[in-house]
């Protein structure tokens, strides 16, 4: 790829989201991942809506998802 005179670069086929966030490693490796806004309000409510599910699950073990290892 080659960056255009305005130090742009197109994905083309590579970009199957629409939205990135972007940062840049120590050795100059630019990492894109997939991002999705929403508001402050949402997160928060979000937040609380996770931390509710987790103060259940442990009043009540039986609710609990077992896993493989």
């Amino acid at each position: 790829m080659e960056v255009d005179s305005r130090r742009r670069i197109s994905l083309g086929q590579l970009g199957h989201h629409s939205r990135y966030l972007a940062t840049v490693d120590s050795d100059g490796s630019i990492l894109l991942r997939p991002a999705v806004v929403i508001t402050e309000l949402e997160a928060r409510l979000m937040t609380h809506a996770l931390a509710d599910r987790v103060a259940a699950n442990r009043e009540d073990p039986s609710r609990l998802v077992k896993r493989r290892q």
